[in-house]
């Protein structure tokens, strides 16, 4: 079976460092919500300049996501790769060194446009390189690294969470260590091409910009996209207001609250790693089906009960055993089979990009929403949810196998998605 054919060492150190950019796009996030009320104490910040913070930090991934994905493409996904990586070190030294509210916004701006840049790019270099048979575990691995930088950051700030304002420049600080190591061994990478990844030089200026509005392009960039913004909407949501909602809504009491969401991280990073052992085989796919009921099962329950407590603890069982086979390591995967090879960065840093910003927007509600009616807020959760299952549908049984039909030696490219 494809699934199990070995992969060069090579391969994967480069999947890890790709897989850096998610692990610094999520330590970044996680790092500064954590960080949050020693900023705003310590900086004696109002409350306008600590919501333009966080709100900063998802605008600017979104945006370098655009940006990033598409130089990638005009001036080469290598070089970007390689320097993106060092500015969000630049950012990410003076957010840890900022003596005022003023230089951690600089800084924040800074490592949250470099960090979007490099999530689209990374993942089109990792892709480029890899064999199609070990696609899907190379870029699924990236995943991995996503669930190391939120489990890095919550443990540090819990182990920290004394130590004040020293504490929070050792959780950025080890971002912007990992970020320099990760530049130099960035450097001395050296990887084959595919063929199909048209560097600049090999195609007409503008030409790669007007292949994205191809339908060969566009659909299934708008199928990934509608899957990823319906999917994520609720992830986000509990990702930054998983401990809210529990205190706010469920009355779990702080301690409480902040145990379950730890308690639930090294299950995600378990099974996060056994969706990356069955990418490249027909399981990927046919678990997903199953996953994704699940996960609308998981939120119909929280809904059903309005977020009391016992529905919560029930809902949290659910989605965190069904989410790392019905979610974003999903739509990574997906991306890279069925976006076309010489605009991949630019056609995933628009959906990584558009995604993110309705990320942004709904959580600025969401309190508010939570406040009103925690039941229309879930219920509204669990119909995203139910579309991301029909888009990840769509996706299986239409464009994987197109894209594979298309491709060279199709058979021997991809697997199968029954």
């Amino acid at each position: 079976m494809a699934g199990t054919r070995p992969i060069p060492p090579a391969l994967w150190k480069a999947a890890a460092l790709s897989g850096m950019a998610s692990y610094l796009d999520a330590g970044l996030i996680v790092g500064i919500s954590v960080n949050l009320a020693l900023y705003r104490d310590s900086y004696d910040m109002g409350v306008w300049m600590a919501g333009a913070i966080s709100a900063i930090v998802t605008g600017c991934i979104a945006v370098g996501s655009l940006v990033g994905g598409r130089l990638g493409d005009l001036f080469g996904r290598r070089r970007v790769y390689n320097w993106d990586i060092f500015c969000f070190a630049l950012g990410a030294v003076v957010i840890t060194l900022a003596p005022d509210d003023i230089t951690l916004l600089a800084g924040v701006l800074v490592a949250g446009l470099a960090a979007g840049a490099d999530l689209p790019t990374s993942l089109a270099v990792v892709s480029d390189a890899a064999p199609a048979w070990a696609r899907g575990r190379l870029v699924a691995f990236t995943q991995v690294m996503w669930m190391l930088g939120i489990t890095v950051a919550v443990f540090l700030g819990f182990v920290l969470s004394t130590t004040g304002m020293t504490g929070a420049r050792i959780i950025t600080g080890q971002l912007a260590v990992a970020a320099l190591v990760t530049w130099a061994l960035r450097s001395r990478l050296k990887l084959p091409e595919a063929p199909a990844a048209r560097e600049p030089q090999d195609a007409p200026p503008g030409g790669a910009l007007r292949t994205v509005w191809t339908r060969a392009a566009l659909l299934p960039m708008t199928a990934t996209f509608v899957f990823y913004v319906t999917w994520g909407l609720g992830a986000n949501t509990f990702g930054q207001f998983g401990t809210y909602l529990l205190v706010t809504v469920s009355d779990a009491s702080q301690s409480l609250a902040t145990g379950i969401n730890l308690a639930f991280i090294p299950i995600g990073v378990l099974l996060t790693l056994a969706f990356v052992r069955v990418a490249d085989s027909p399981w990927r796919d046919r678990l997903f089906h199953v996953a994704a009921l699940v996960q609308i099962l998981a939120f119909v329950i929280a809904s059903l009960t309005a977020g009391a407590l016992a529905g919560m603890l029930v809902f949290f069982v659910l989605y965190q055993l069904s989410n790392p086979f019905a979610g974003e390591a999903n739509y990574k995967v997906w991306s890279q089979l069925t976006l076309p090879a010489d605009t991949r960065g630019t056609t995933q840093g628009l959906t990584y990009a558009l995604s993110r910003g309705v990320f942004a927007v709904a959580a600025f509600f969401t309190p508010a929403l939570a406040d009103h009616s925690p039941s229309v807020l879930l219920w509204t959760i669990t119909a995203c949810m139910t579309a991301a299952a029909v888009a990840g549908v769509f996706i299986i049984r239409v464009l994987v196998p197109r894209s594979a039909a298309a491709e060279p030696r199709g058979a021997d490219l991809r697997v199968p998605s029954t």
